[in-house]
């Protein structure tokens, strides 16, 4: 039996046109978490800040 008459029935499971597409997705989806975390920590005041340990200039720097 040859290599790939062993392998499992996964034909794009490694393929590189599936990374043309998970990897753009990936990439989307963590932007997209980053941007609803800013816009948390935007609107919380700076005693609530203080509480888990951030404050207001280190709100403004994160990206």
């Amino acid at each position: 039996m040859e290599f790939n008459e062993n392998r499992a029935g996964k034909p794009f499971q490694e393929s590189p046109f599936r990374l043309m597409f998970t990897l753009p997705y990936r990439l989307l989806l963590a932007w997209w978490q980053r941007k609803q975390t800013r816009r948390i920590l935007a609107r919380l005041s700076s005693e609530q800040l203080r509480d888990i340990g951030l404050t207001c200039e280190d709100v403004k720097r994160y990206k």
